[in-house]
């Protein structure tokens, strides 16, 4: 099969605002007022919690068809804990990411709990984003310049 490609494509409309279109979506990435921003909309690591959560929705379905049962209703609860010291330059003792993340699944399902245990092995298996957050993925980060003629 294929890769798929996905992508985003944006522009800050302030230091804490970033406006972003993927296919014919408009993602507005701001951060709380506490943290300079205007508290528009998420902010980029609630995008990424977002983003688990919604990964492990859509698997947890395919697999549970898979596995040959329904879910009617799934809640998911996903919590992150980050230091912002090292984001606001004050120490560089710990890294500037999650220093771990929580998922809690609660499927209403007539599943067994031994299926329920199986089909949790699987999702975790097949989920992409929680793949990208648990494996080291390649980043390629570049910076053009942009030069104004005059």
């Amino acid at each position: 099969m294929s890769d798929l490609i996905f992508s985003v494509l944006g522009e800050s409309s302030s230091a804490a605002k970033f406006i972003a279109k993927t296919r014919q979506f408009k993602l507005v990435i701001d951060e709380p007022e506490d943290l300079g921003g205007t508290d528009e909309n998420a902010n980029p690591v609630e995008y990424l919690l977002a983003g688990l959560a919604g990964c492990v929705n859509v698997v947890g379905h395919l697999v549970a068809k898979e596995l040959g049962f329904s879910i009617k209703k799934l809640k998911i609860e996903v919590t992150g804990n980050i230091n912002p010291s090292k984001l606001f330059g004050i120490s560089n003792d710990e890294r500037a990411g999650f220093k771990g993340i929580e998922l809690k699944l609660n499927p209403e399902t007539d599943a067994s709990i031994e299926t329920l245990v199986e089909w949790l092995k699987i999702v975790q298996e097949r989920c992409p984003v929680k793949d990208n957050l648990t494996n080291i993925t390649p980043v390629k980060v570049s910076v053009e310049k942009q030069y104004v003629i005059q």
